[in-house]
């Protein structure tokens, strides 16, 4: 037999470890491209996972709340080595993210007063304002497929920006009103594009479309149970190792929330960090939470890392050590918005992942998704007009309007919409325009 026809060898722990890590290090692009990265690795080069199971593990992560991608990468390693496994594979995605965003969030904040970082990001605040937008223009152009769905988007959006309804209820309400129009009007409610099965065989997989499902991903109700009151006490143990910093301790219950209302991906809670980080308790300003979505854009991991951003300015600014301490203090709150907006995701794939196991059929649960992903479209349209006020009009209605910015953010956009050009590329050249356009206003 050849190599291609021939199952390969369970990989060891170790060989899994550096898979996992290397991934850590170079998962850009987003969920789209992670998974990419995923699936041309795991399932085409190494065939350790089939690609049926595979896309199988994707549709439940997709149905979670939290970062799609990063929950995948859990479930691989939970089948590949058991609940260790999926520990090893979801924090070391996120780690070298956590790292990187910080050292770049304490340059930012150390020497954001330079001509050259604030020429940077000059280039870059028009940036998010075509990306974010973009981001609306895709989802919605995959999942409003009838006049029906239209109106969920149409609705939250007058909901959140006209009502200011708080993100969850925007997200809850959605979901309750997909299930019950699944019920009166289902063929209105079926999941548009998404991700279907493949026809083309990549050779036989470790754990393929015919392999009995291991002894420790079979549904016991026991584990369940052991495994919820697990993560209960380590979420509970985090709260109270909180307590003597009452900045960490909301930090810990703002991002626990935010954990579980992230359907629809990254885009789709910002508004809700921002509501909660800008608004509520006053972490960092609005401007602020721009330069840290376009600092999540640039770095590898999953773009709800931004997170990481809003905790170190939270800690920073707050001076929760002293005021010597500042760079301890703005670890410690990424380090706690990270833990806290993560911990969900390992629960609902290590409890949850044996009753997935136990049917490798389509999941059925897909109508509260597709009215909440209708309701997303609306919620992300009305983050790009908060980000497009602040870059267009500086200074409120009241001060003049950037032209210059408003090209850039055009024409970022047809970049991202007609080229198809990587979004790093558009903040890079939009960051060198910025920073060119700086210097020279500097020199006049």
């Amino acid at each position: 037999m050849t190599d291609e026809q021939q199952r390969p060898a369970q990989p060891s722990f170790w060989e899994a470890f550096f898979y996992w890590l290397k991934l850590g290090f170079i998962s850009f692009g987003g969920p789209a491209g992670q998974i990419s990265m995923m699936h041309q690795e795991l399932v085409e080069k190494r065939r350790w996972i089939s690609e049926r199971r595979f896309l199988h593990a994707l549709n439940y992560a997709m149905v979670l709340p939290g970062a799609e991608a990063q929950q995948l990468a859990i479930y691989i390693g939970w089948l590949l080595h058991r609940t260790w496994g999926g520990l090893i594979a979801g924090t070391l995605f996120l780690l070298p993210s956590l790292f990187i965003l910080s050292a770049l969030t304490y340059v930012y904040l150390a020497f954001g007063d330079l001509t050259f970082v604030q020429g940077v990001f000059v280039g870059i605040k028009p940036a998010v304002v075509a990306i974010v937008l973009f981001a609306a223009w895709r989802i919605g152009s995959r999942a409003l497929k009838n006049n029906l769905l239209w109106g969920f988007a149409a609705a939250s959006f007058i909901a959140i920006f006209a009502l200011h309804i708080p993100f969850p209820i925007i997200v809850l309400t959605a979901g309750v009103l997909g299930f019950i129009g699944s019920r009166i009007a289902p063929d209105k409610f079926t999941l548009g594009g998404g991700h279907g099965a493949s026809d083309k065989d990549y050779g036989p997989a470790l754990i393929d479309d015919d392999t009995p499902t291991p002894e420790h991903a079979r549904f016991k109700l026991s584990r369940l149970i052991w495994m919820t009151l697990v993560f209960i006490a380590v979420w509970a143990l985090g709260i109270w190792a909180t307590l003597e910093v009452p900045v960490l301790k909301d930090m810990g219950e703002f991002f626990t929330k935010a954990a579980l209302v992230t359907f629809g991906g990254a885009y789709a809670v910002l508004p809700y960090v921002y509501q909660g980080g800008v608004e509520h308790y006053q972490w960092l300003t609005g401007p602020q939470m721009m330069d840290g979505l376009a600092l999540g854009e640039t770095t590898p991991g999953p773009l709800i890392m931004v997170v990481a951003f809003v905790g170190f300015i939270g800690g920073w600014s707050k001076e929760i050590f002293g005021a010597d301490s500042l760079l301890l203090a703005g670890f410690a709150g990424a380090c706690v918005a990270t833990f806290f907006t993560f911990l969900p995701g390992y629960l609902f794939i290590l409890a949850g992942g044996p009753l997935v196991e136990s049917t490798h059929g389509d999941l059925k649960f897909t109508a509260p998704l597709t009215g909440i992903t209708a309701a997303v479209v609306g919620v992300i349209l009305n983050l790009a007009l908060f980000f497009g006020y602040h870059v267009l009009w500086p200074q409120g209605f009241d001060g003049g309007f950037e032209w210059f910015y408003a090209l850039m953010s055009i024409a970022a956009f047809i970049a991202l919409w007609k080229y198809k050009i990587d979004i790093m590329k558009v903040i890079g050249a939009c960051a060198a325009v910025g920073l060119a356009y700086t210097l020279a206003s500097t020199l006049t």
